[in-house]
Formats: structure tokens, sequence, C-alpha cells
């Protein structure tokens, strides 16, 4: 009995989480497809992407680098990336001396560069360090992409191009921000290379 419910379970949630992705494809694809070209032209002059969120959103930042440095799917040369969540010397330093909403702002300060693209991820749109990030990548003259959930919050107002997964549970957010990152990695791998070989 408890078995049959569980499926049932199983089976709503997985319906709902294709619910929401094919809403956010219907809704965002048009900026899905601005974001790839964003990091394509970035990438083609020779600038690098710039990764941060906190908790899901800091692994997503790092899952995301792992794909463009290494790879996705081709065998091919490494593309620069690289993920602000990684360092916990520069983190707990700028948290313990400054304060943690400024561990993304100051690393976007030393690291980032006009011409680079900074992606900030945000479920609620409404992270302070992450804002402060993007707000500091903006007046550094980088290009800036967030990616939200709800209405996009703060993030959606400050950013170039936000991706705004319209739901308001956490989990599926961070569910189809996964899917986005992939289908953002896998263009970008295959376009890229494409022109490279041509």
């Amino acid at each position: 009995m408890l078995s049959n419910e569980l499926l049932k379970g199983l089976e709503s949630v997985a319906q709902k989480g294709n619910d929401v992705k094919n809403r956010f494809v219907l809704n965002e694809g048009q900026k899905l497809v601005n974001v790839v070209e964003m990091i394509l032209k970035a990438l083609s002059a020779g600038n690098k992407v710039i990764i941060f969120g906190n908790g899901g959103s800091a692994a997503d930042a790092q899952h995301m680098a792992a794909e463009f440095v290494n790879r996705f799917k081709k065998d091919r040369q490494p593309l620069a990336a690289l993920a602000l969540t990684t360092d916990t010397s520069v983190i707990t330093s700028i948290g313990n001396d400054y304060s943690f909403d400024d561990i993304f702002e100051r690393q976007v300060t030393a690291l980032g560069c006009a011409g680079d693209v900074a992606i900030g991820i945000s479920t609620s749109g409404e992270s302070l360090n992450v804002i402060k990030g993007i707000q500091k990548a903006k007046m550094m003259n980088m290009k800036t992409i967030g990616l939200s959930g709800n209405k996009g919050g703060n993030l959606k107002e400050l950013s170039d191009i936000c991706l705004v997964v319209e739901c308001s549970d956490t989990a599926m957010i961070q569910e189809v921000h996964l899917f986005a990152e992939h289908m953002i990695c896998e263009f970008v791998e295959q376009i890229f290379f494409a022109q490279d070989n041509n």
C-alpha cells in the first residue's frame, strides 16, 4: 500500500517537473539562445566565464565551471571558466574581515575583466552577495547573466539577461537551473568548436 502511494507521489513530482521545464523553455527559450551567444562572443574574444551562487547554487556554479573547463560531451580544448565558490580560504577571510555579503563582489573585483561574463545564480533572485557580485561585474563592464526563480527578484532587474524559472518550489527551480546550465554548456561547446574547425 505504501509503495503504491510513493509511486503515485513520484509520478506527480515528475509530471510537475516536466511542466515547469516545458514552461521555462517556452517562456525563456529566446533568452537562453541569447545567453549562449553572449558566452560564445566572450570566449571567442579570449574572455572567461565567472559563476557564483550559494548552497545548491554554489554546487551548480562549480558543476557548470567543470563542464566548461574539462568537457561536456566532446573531447576538445578547455574553455575559460571559474566558480567563485571553491576557495574556502578566500571566502572565509572575506566573510570574517568584511562580510559574507561581500564574498563574490571582492572576488569579481580581483579576478574579473571587462568583456568577461558573470553568471549569478539565486533561486530567490534576492541573495545579497550574488546581487553585489553582479553589480560589481556591471561596473567593470562585464556582461551579466542571472539564473533565478519565482518572479526573478532584484537579480532580474540587474542582469543583462536573466533566466527565470517561474515556480516557488526551490528544489524544482534548482532542477530547471541545472537543465538550463547543461543546455548552455552543450550549445556553447557545439558551436564554439564547430567555429574552431571551420
